[in-house]
């Protein structure tokens, strides 16, 4: 039995990878601070805050002692904001960095620590964001809180080879998740469906079948410290017709 821990795991990106894992023979812990949105003997859902250190710690070390272990992660809880940089302010900052990056830093931490005492090896994938690699408009304090989360990844694939682990990270473009369509205007989205060479918004699904790509040891068993990115080609975009 493989057990994959999945954060931000009610809605969007998270829910869509429930789904998947489940449909490949995973068994899924699913954490979210929101209750569970459906019922399957292969996913227990937990209410958990991932900014809650001493939460995170005692829900994780629960599920290892059940399950004899953790194969896999996947951080994806994770708030967004869209500000221009003179109207952000330091709150702001600091709950896109608490969020998206402690709360990833806090929950890999506790997994690793599992994955290390049962001594197989594992896979971990942080769901990032084009907007940590580019600047984008409007996304100073979302665009910083993501890089960081694609530079932790990096390291952790430096620090943890030698324990089998492997971490990577998704880097999604626009994706019509519940988190979007509450930012993106009507005039937003189609600037971001101009500027995408694919002309769309990805489903969630899409991101989903990438992570658990990573995850799988049998198909992704060389690739570590990697951000994949899913996003219609996005940043790979110059002059388009």
């Amino acid at each position: 039995m493989k057990t994959c821990i999945v954060t931000g795991a009610a809605s969007g990106i998270g829910l869509a990878t429930v789904r998947v894992l489940v449909a490949q023979g995973w068994t899924v812990a699913a954490f979210d601070r929101d209750a569970g949105v459906f019922e399957d003997p292969r996913v227990s859902w937990q209410r958990v805050d991932i900014t809650d250190e001493a939460a995170v710690d005692a829900a994780v070390a629960g599920i290892a002692a059940r399950d004899g272990g953790i194969a896999g992660l996947v951080n994806d809880a994770g708030a967004a904001i869209a500000k221009r940089f003179v109207d952000t302010t330091v709150d702001d900052l600091r709950r896109m960095l608490e969020i998206n990056l402690v709360g990833s830093f806090i929950v890999a931490k506790a997994v690793v620590r599992a994955m290390q005492a049962a001594a197989r090896g594992g896979a971990i994938v942080n769901v990032a964001s084009t907007a940590g690699q580019i600047g984008h408009f409007e996304r100073s304090a979302y665009g910083s809180a993501k890089g960081g989360v694609i530079v932790l990844t990096q390291v952790l694939a430096v620090e943890l080879a030698g324990d089998r682990i492997r971490v990577n990270a998704v880097s999604p473009g626009p994706v019509a998740t519940p988190l979007v369509d509450a930012m993106h205007t009507a005039a937003m989205r189609a600037r971001w469906t101009d500027l995408t060479p694919q002309h769309r918004y990805a489903e969630p699904r899409e991101i989903a079948e990438a992570i658990a790509f990573l995850l799988d040891d049998s198909k992704a068993s060389f690739i570590t410290g990697h951000v994949l990115n899913v996003d219609g080609g996005l940043l790979t975009a110059g002059l388009m017709p």
